[in-house]
């Protein structure tokens, strides 16, 4: 990703003492996700409606399926969007780019019918795919490098994140349940078209920041051939091999989604491998090794943590009493609130806990706070097992269980989410940074299909056993991982330690 040292534009600071760029990301992406959280919120419920409702009658299995598969390319798109900004027209355009094919995206999602909901998703998916981690690395672009700033502006970024999320889950989750899917969609659509119109008006606030590079040295550019290193290295050529086979097993399967998976990342394993074994230090492979047990914990928590937008998001539809003290009742979808309104009300207060934990000299390396992370996101399950066993006998269970849940969730990944993209940028090497943050997208994405596919369980096992189960496998995952705690922070030769001394 690019690194900027230019003299920032924030060197005249207008917005919380920070560059005047930043009001502009802020709201850029505080509308995005507006957008995005608020489709996501209907996304099922709007699959497995019935055709006399204005959905399309699906079951549940397929809907969480579909969700699963929607959700993962959405992040895994982040990989080519990097390569679109950091080869070719960088940050600024690319997020220019993303933000057109989603407000164009959105705006179909208004219109009924699947064929402008494919077209519709399919927009979606490349236009957050150019966004989304080019308008973070952009915020890191507004100031100089050692800019104390710095962290203090990603905080600020991020509550606008969650800002739009928690806006968007009360309003397009209430018009799109009680007034009709499509208008709840058209509204979320405008949402994308107001961020647009602010990155647009903002550019003269960015000047400097997320362009191109327009000049590179040779060695900063080699003319070997990637897949070359294949055929070079026989473990690289073996590693591609299996792949290669497996995407053929699959195929033959019917499995054609997993196929073109698996065809397109034997290669670049197989590169990988190379690279590993080859150019690589004795660290630098332990802080990778590192990195790849890191990225199995991103997995694994948002494989759970995304039940929230799936089965937890259907439950609280069909199985949950949504009567806030027989006031008024939410939809289904108005539930999707709780995780970003969680996270503004316990963000700041998580953050200084882990700041005076560090203070007393006691353990918060990342990989302990994405532990933690885990584990807390398991207890979290405890409530959802709860809620299931009160509608057992065909009861409707209290919205407190689900509250809990989300309360326990949001406090997971506070601890897990922020230090995770944080310890890659640590640990990961300097030439192959951006291959490593693409990797940590892509990641999120796989932990956002393994959500949709531990869902359907649910239509074969029912909702307590999946529910208790992947409670159950959080926390003895985050217990593991703490049991290894420090032979793995010795695998990171000190990264975390040399950061923090020279902040």
């Amino acid at each position: 990703m690019s690194r900027s040292t230019h003299a920032s534009p924030g060197d005249s600071s207008d917005f919380l003492g920070h560059p005047k760029g930043l009001i502009i990301l802020f709201f850029t992406e505080m509308w995005e996700r507006f957008s995005y959280y608020g489709m996501r919120g209907l996304f099922v419920l709007y699959l497995v409606s019935s055709v006399a409702d204005g959905g399309f009658g699906w079951d549940q299995a397929a809907a969480l399926t579909l969700y699963g598969t929607y959700t993962m390319l959405v992040y895994v798109m982040s990989i080519p969007g990097g390569i679109l900004a950091d080869k070719f027209i960088g940050q600024k355009k690319a997020v220019m780019v993303g933000g057109f094919l989603l407000v164009a995206g959105h705006g179909i999602m208004a219109v009924p019918g699947e064929t402008p909901f494919y077209i519709a998703i399919s927009l979606i998916i490349l236009g957050v795919g150019a966004l989304k981690a080019n308008i973070s690395t952009m915020v890191g672009g507004l100031y100089r490098k050692g800019d104390i700033r710095r962290d203090k502006g990603f905080t600020i970024f991020y509550m606008g994140i969650n800002l739009g999320s928690a806006l968007s889950s009360l309003i397009v989750g209430y018009i799109g349940q009680t007034v009709g899917w499509h208008w709840g969609f058209g509204l979320a659509g405008i949402g994308m078209l107001l961020g647009q119109i602010v990155f647009i008006a903002g550019q003269k606030y960015l000047k400097g920041v997320g362009e191109a590079y327009k000049e590179q040295k040779q060695s900063d550019t080699p003319s070997e051939n990637h897949f070359a290193k294949i055929f070079s290295d026989p473990r690289a050529l073996i590693v591609t091999i299996l792949f290669i086979a497996l995407a053929v097993y699959l195929g033959v399967s019917g499995h054609i989604l997993y196929t073109i998976m698996a065809a397109i990342a034997a290669p670049f394993l197989g590169i990988g491998v190379s690279i590993y074994f080859n150019e690589l230090n004795n660290i630098e492979r332990d802080r990778v090794m590192v990195m790849l047990i890191a990225f199995l914990m991103v997995i694994a928590f948002w494989g759970a943590f995304e039940q929230a937008g799936g089965l937890m998001n259907l439950y609280t539809e069909s199985k949950t009493d949504k009567s806030v003290f027989g006031l008024f009742s939410m939809t289904a979808a108005q539930f999707q609130f709780f995780n970003p309104g969680f996270i503004l009300l316990f963000g700041i207060p998580v953050a200084t806990y882990w700041v005076n934990r560090r203070l007393k000299g006691k353990e918060e390396s990342a990989i302990f706070k994405m532990s933690v992370g885990n584990i807390i996101m398991g207890l979290g399950f405890v409530m959802m097992v709860g809620a299931a066993n009160q509608s057992a006998n065909g009861g409707m269970a209290s919205m407190w269980w689900i509250v809990g849940a989300y309360l326990l969730h949001t406090i997971g990944e506070l601890c897990s989410s922020p230090v995770a993209l944080s310890f890659v940028t640590k640990l990961a090497p300097i030439k192959y940074a951006s291959i490593m943050m693409g990797l940590y997208f892509a990641m999120t994405g796989l932990g956002n299909k393994v959500a949709g596919e531990l869902g359907k369980l649910a239509s074969d096992f029912g909702e307590f056993q999946v529910f208790a189960g992947i409670g159950i496998f959080s926390v003895a995952f985050g217990l593991l991982l703490l049991a290894f705690l420090k032979r793995l922070k010795r695998l990171t030769h000190g990264a975390e330690e040399i950061v923090t001394d020279a902040g």
